[in-house]
């Protein structure tokens, strides 16, 4: 007896979800940066030819304050570091009485959030700086307080509000499922919290962190204006040391840039692989 028709197994096709193609992205290469470089440097020499036969070129005067212009670097990536290791620990405890049960907390946690976040970072800088006091009385005991220290403070203000944000927003996305599963099985709300629902956000949490940290970076070289001897500090000292030279103002800043651009740039490059490979979906 012959099957009928509709009887008979057939492969069907299965029509599958397409990812879209993600949009061309002009990616900024680090010899670009090289070549722009090297354009000022050259550009810079008609002005340098004005300025005497003896002077320095303006390669020669990089090389020469090297040393001094990358220690000034390296106080801003210790500045970046410790504003971020403090506005991190703040920052989570900040994100997470915003998820608090108990309303009072929660809108205090809101208030001092937005206000951080809102607040122009170089306002929050000053503020830092002229209202901590200089010295602090222990006893019979004056423990000086650093320029530094308050600036490090300064910067840990924005960064606070930032990772409570994104602390906040980890969790949240998180399926409601997860939370009633936690409670189906007798687990509190502390330990759904810190065993169920806080390590699933930590790949929802790693780049936008990490963006943060490049931002904090990038602004530290706003502590020169309060007098602080970072990198920017250190150009403007050089500069003058050289007699202020016209064909030094690009040189020495662009300078600057490139250490800057070379030190944030591979972050942004890590945190976009992170993104794609953290894909994650509520």
């Amino acid at each position: 007896m012959r099957a009928s028709p509709l009887t008979e197994t057939t492969d069907l096709p299965v029509l599958l979800a397409v990812r879209p193609p993600m949009p061309p992205v002009a990616r900024l290469r680090v010899w670009h940066v090289l070549l722009l470089f090297g354009a000022i440097l050259i550009f810079a020499r008609p002005a340098n030819a004005q300025a005497g036969a003896q002077a320095l070129s303006p390669l020669g005067v990089i090389i020469k304050w090297m040393p001094l212009l990358l220690t000034g670097f390296a106080f801003n990536l210790v500045i970046s570091v410790l504003s971020m290791a403090l506005g991190t620990v703040v920052g989570a405890g900040l994100g997470l009485l915003q998820l608090s049960e108990l309303r009072t907390l929660r809108g205090c946690a809101w208030a001092v959030t937005q206000f951080s976040r809102n607040a122009p970072w170089l306002v929050l800088l000053f503020f830092a700086m002229y209202l901590i006091p200089y010295e602090f009385r222990i006893g019979g005991i004056t423990v000086p307080f650093p320029d530094w220290v308050k600036a490090v403070i300064g910067f840990a203000l924005p960064v606070m509000a930032n990772v409570a944000e994104i602390i906040r927003g980890a969790v949240q996305s998180i399926p409601s499922g997860q939370w009633e599963a936690a409670e189906a099985l007798a687990f509190t709300r502390r330990q759904t919290m810190w065993m169920i629902i806080l390590p699933q956000c930590v790949k929802r949490m790693l780049p936008p962190w990490m963006n943060v940290y490049s931002l904090v970076t990038m602004s530290t070289v706003l502590a020169s204006i309060v007098g602080i001897n970072e990198m920017l500090t250190l150009t403007a000292q050089v500069h003058n040391a050289e007699g202020g030279r016209a064909d030094l103002l690009a040189p020495l800043y662009g300078f600057a840039l490139l250490c800057f651009f070379l030190y944030c740039y591979p972050i942004n490059l890590w945190t976009v692989r992170l993104e794609r490979r953290f894909n994650v979906k509520s």
